[in-house]
């Protein structure tokens, strides 16, 4: 990989995982539908400009209700209940072994003994965080943020099935789902109107849905789908590793966030389990030989 890409990558991982924090931030004045649907629509309007996939309507709209719709509606909910954002951005991960899973259902693509091993190492993980819930950690939030990754699970199985499509017009094209369930269910639940939200927030406010809509949504994830068109996924993939260390790491700083021995053990074992399966072991192996034999 070239040095510039390595960068790109990493860059990617950092916006993503500052943008857990950024988005508990956004969510003090905005509720989890407004901020979902103000997101993508700073991301959606560029349909103007922008040609549509090659994608029939109901792949373009199943894709964008599961990769974006289900996924950061139930995440910023789980925000609503109480869920650290560091936590949240370990729990998310949990998507790798859902889409593995999925994968094995749907397409046959079957597990190999590593990913499995990965998959029983991180679920462990799983289930010492869910003994931990209690007055800081509320099950409802847990099961939101995972049902959340289980949504970008689906919709990246749905992905695999349009493949070789550009990443950056599916990306526009499927921020135009979003907002019509976040809009609805905010008319429902929401005391003040999206728009009403918005004039009276804070700059600080404004900047998380900024910071969230073209940073997060619109350049980190039309970048990721460059590196994966351009390198293989063993190459990218170890990359997303450093979201959700980044993430722990910024809500320490921003929000001071401390958790229990188990609590770290927990998502230690989840980090554990994604890197049995991304990381390329094979190729460290024989380049650890190489190494040795010189």
């Amino acid at each position: 990989m070239l040095i510039r890409d390595m960068l790109l990558a990493a860059l990617t991982s950092l916006i993503w995982g500052f943008g857990f924090v950024v988005a508990k931030l956004g969510l003090e004045h905005f509720s989890a539908t407004q901020m979902t649907a103000l997101r993508f629509l700073m991301v959606g309007i560029f349909c103007v400009i922008v040609p549509r996939p090659k994608l029939p309507w109901s792949l373009l709209l199943a894709i964008g209700a599961t990769l974006f719709a289900g996924q950061f509606l139930l995440l910023f909910f789980a925000f609503s209940h109480g869920m650290p954002p560091g936590l949240a951005s370990v729990s998310q991960q949990i998507q790798a072994f859902f889409t593995v899973l999925l994968s094995a259902i749907f397409l046959r693509d079957i597990p190999g003994a590593r990913q499995l091993a990965g998959m029983v190492v991180a679920f462990t993980g799983l289930a010492l965080i869910a003994l931990t819930a209690g007055s800081d950690l509320n099950p409802v939030g847990l099961g939101l943020a995972v049902a959340g990754a289980f949504s970008w699970a689906v919709g990246n199985v749905l992905i695999k099935r349009a493949p070789n499509v550009p990443m950056f017009p599916l990306v526009i094209w499927c921020s135009l789902v979003p907002p019509l369930p976040a809009l609805l269910l905010s008319s429902i639940y929401d005391q003040q109107s999206v728009v009403e939200a918005t004039l009276s927030a804070s700059w600080l406010s404004i900047g998380a849905v900024f910071y969230s809509g073209f940073l997060a949504i619109g350049i980190a994830y039309a970048a990721w789908g460059y590196l994966l068109q351009r390198y293989p996924s063993a190459v990218v993939a170890p990359f997303g590793l450093l979201t959700p260390c980044i993430g722990v790491v910024a809500a320490k700083l921003v929000f001071g966030e401390a958790f229990s021995p188990t609590r770290y053990a927990g998502m230690a074992l989840i980090l554990c389990g994604l890197a049995i399966i991304v990381l390329p072991l094979q190729r460290v192996k024989a380049l650890i030989a190489t190494r040795l034999l010189r």
